[in-house]
């Protein structure tokens, strides 16, 4: 039997929390091309150029490397500075998107696109399903949401995969935040009236490989196409989340002293761009067409501690 050629996927945002994860887990499903902003990845080696700031330079990119599936964590995601860079933000999240999007619909490539909770106004009490009505309450969301459409009206195969409150042992986070000011302050204010569920982007680089994999070597189904959540289990404030990082971290040997964390508000913590109460996905879709679901939040912290403990000592950050 002919040994079928390897599918080659492209990998925009590769410096990224989720795009660092996806090099790794995507490596088994085909010929995996990285592309970051500036043409080199994390620690130096070079990889194709690909500016999102520049959508008129995909085009050509695509049409070179002809890659069967385009897989796109890269994005605008400085919620606050987009307040005051919405064309930035609107180049990078809507129209890189929409010239993605119709590069593949004209050439059969499947797209796999990362989206967020940012999409809704947080205004539930239940966890936001697929279908639920989008009412962002920023720039940033706003052009999350006209980045979805974009790809929904050019006819390509996609799965946008919506997530929230990512965080990973590398890059700029929460947790990594928090650890850093238990090293400087013996008190830490959080905001607790705001809920959702912390997503390790190792997990979700893990779950787009499984999605992958069930696509490989055969033409999706409608119902496996269109727009998924993939979160963690489960549901905690960022006060709630605060507190665990600490208490592993100290438990862990990450932090010599374990801070106060004081619960504040929304009101206590004003920023230039409003946050969602609620952000609890519905993952239920997920696991009925596809049988993959994350664990609980928990879990994930624990494991991201476990990686920061074998990379100890940590570098500021």
């Amino acid at each position: 039997m002919p040994v079928r050629p390897m599918q080659r996927l492209l990998l925009t945002g590769t410096t990224g929390q989720v795009g660092f994860e996806l090099q790794r887990a995507l490596a088994p499903l085909g010929q995996v091309v990285c592309a970051t902003r500036d043409g080199h990845l994390p620690g130096g080696a070079t990889c194709e150029r690909l500016n999102l700031a520049e959508p008129a330079s995909i085009a050509p990119l695509l049409d070179r490397l002809q890659p069967r599936v385009v897989v796109n964590p890269a994005a605008y995601t400085a919620v606050d500075r987009a307040q005051s860079e919405p064309a930035l933000a609107a180049a990078i999240n809507v129209e890189a998107v929409a010239q993605l999007a119709q590069w593949c619909a004209a050439n059969n490539a499947l797209l796999i696109h990362y989206s967020t909770d940012y999409v809704f106004n947080g205004d539930a009490s239940v966890p936001w399903s697929e279908d639920a009505a989008t009412a962002p309450l920023g720039i940033y969301g706003e052009t999350k949401r006209d980045g979805e459409l974009a790809i929904r009206a050019s006819g390509a195969r996609h799965l946008i995969l919506r997530t929230a409150w990512v965080y990973a042992a590398r890059g700029s986070n929460f947790l990594r935040s928090m650890l850093r000011l238990a090293g400087e302050r013996d008190e830490v204010r959080v905001v607790a009236d705001q809920l959702g569920a912390p997503t390790p982007a190792r997990w979700i680089a893990a779950a787009t490989a499984a999605l992958l994999a069930k696509l490989t070597d055969r033409e999706p189904q409608a119902s496996e196409l269109g727009t998924f959540h993939l979160s963690a289990a489960g549901h905690t404030t960022w006060h709630g989340f605060a507190e665990a990082i600490m208490l592993r971290a100290q438990s862990a040997g990450l932090i010599s002293q374990l801070p106060q964390v004081t619960p504040i508000s929304t009101a206590d913590y004003p920023t230039p761009a409003r946050r969602p109460a609620y952000s609890q996905l519905d993952n239920s879709r997920l696991r009925a067409v596809y049988a993959i679901g994350l664990p609980d939040w928990q879990l994930g912290l624990d494991q991201v501690i476990g990686e920061l403990v074998i990379a100890s000592p940590i570098r500021p950050v």
